[in-house]
């Protein structure tokens, strides 16, 4: 039925009762049109994609396994660890970006949620090492060394490679869930927020250091053997490794895009630019923000497991406060809710680190602080803000 017909059939109505109708109330009433949601990429965005996903799935496996060493098209052993290293890092810069760039919520404890990802892959590549271990026992060394005869608890599902890619992203995320509930209704924020998590940090660093917690002390876990019954020290696992985790960071980076443009998301982006006036719309934000949040730890602890076999160590070292505080210079750095700066930072920044540490090793700590201070004062949208602003003078000059 159309609006003329209505309109006719009210002044029937109102004829029929004896009243009369205002001409306002017979005009059609439309009906207002929400504006449709965004595609996933534009042409552009799917076309980056696309040559990303051919780089890791075909042009670095050749590069590295068909090449010959001595080729210009060679990729070193060296250089699939490096970058499979950095593409772990990168997924904690997009974790990061969701709960800082996109909620407004700075942790600087999500060196914590990487770690305990990566202990979680530890102990199953642990007990992966059966009886090639120095004593010779199904116990991991160092239990041995302690003079432990039985496995603890915790380690009940070590055994088993599906029960621990579980608690991979259970344990992070349970962790979160729980501190989150109980931060996000005390409605703590701000500076204090992030000191909260930044202690909760150094508080796990210093359990896992006690030899009694059943997780090597300060010497973590290493040594690796296998991973599924298959040696690990192959290059055909290593470039394994290096296809999995790339494949990981796409799609998490897919993930995160569909969720930022959501109503989800654009939820977030309100709690983040006034959470007050959400509040007070009828919306919940310690929901979201305790959803995001537990998102984010778990895409870290993700990161975390792929980290530990490529890198072949996992100690408490990986929970101090520094790590957590370079998470955040990586999103800061490639530009804070565009989901690709903090990609680009981790690249950038890793790249300078593992640069800078061999040629200038006593100087590091002191370039990372000048990048941060000079990404706050000069460059507030990271580099891809600079790039995007640079485009876009660029096509206001041709224009």
């Amino acid at each position: 039925m159309n609006t003329t017909t209505t309109s006719t059939i009210e002044r029937s109505m109102a004829a029929e009762a004896g009243t009369e109708v205002s001409p306002a109330a017979t005009l059609p009433v439309e009906r207002a049109r929400l504006p449709g949601r965004a595609p996933l990429l534009s042409g552009k965005g799917w076309a980056g994609f696309l040559v990303a996903l051919i780089a890791i799935c075909a042009l670095a496996p050749l590069m590295n396994l068909v090449a010959a060493p001595g080729s210009l098209f060679h990729m070193s052993d060296y250089a699939v660890a490096l970058v499979g290293k950095i593409m772990c890092y990168a997924i904690a810069a997009l974790a990061m970006d969701l709960i800082w760039g996109y909620t407004g919520i700075l942790s600087l404890g999500h060196g914590l949620f990487f770690a305990l990802g990566g202990y979680m892959m530890g102990m199953y590549l642990m007990r992966q090492i059966g009886l090639e271990g120095n004593y010779k026992s199904e116990l991991p060394d160092f239990m041995v060394f302690l003079d432990w005869k039985e496995l603890p608890w915790h380690w009940t599902f070590s055994g088993s490679f599906i029960a621990q890619m579980i608690l991979v992203v259970a344990v992070p995320g349970l962790l979160a869930f729980v501190f989150g509930y109980f931060a996000f209704r005390s409605r703590i924020k701000g500076v204090y927020f992030s000191i909260i998590t930044q202690a909760m940090t150094f508080a796990a660093m210093l359990l896992f250091f006690r030899n009694e917690t059943g997780f090597g002390g300060n010497n973590g876990f290493t040594d690796f053997k296998r991973i599924l019954d298959i040696p690990i020290a192959t290059q055909q696992m290593r470039m394994t490794l290096f296809v999995v985790t790339g494949l990981v960071l796409l799609g998490f980076f897919l993930f995160a895009r569909w969720l930022v443009q959501s109503k989800f998301g654009r939820v977030l982006q309100a709690i983040r630019d006034a959470e007050s006036r959400v509040m007070f719309s009828g919306y919940n934000p310690v929901t979201y923000k305790l959803t995001i949040w537990t998102i984010s730890a778990m895409m870290c602890g993700v990161a975390g497991a792929l980290y530990v076999p490529q890198v072949g160590i996992i100690n408490p070292g990986e929970m101090s406060p520094p790590y957590s505080i370079e998470i955040a210079i990586w999103a800061a750095v490639g530009g804070r809710a565009t989901l690709i700066g903090p990609i680009v930072g981790a690249f950038l920044v890793n790249g300078a680190k593992s640069w800078f540490t061999v040629a200038f090793p006593e100087y590091w700590l002191y370039f990372l602080g000048a990048i941060f201070i000079c990404v706050t004062l000069w460059l507030p949208q990271g580099v891809v803000g600079l790039v995007r602003k640079l485009a876009g003078k660029n096509k206001g000059e041709r224009a």
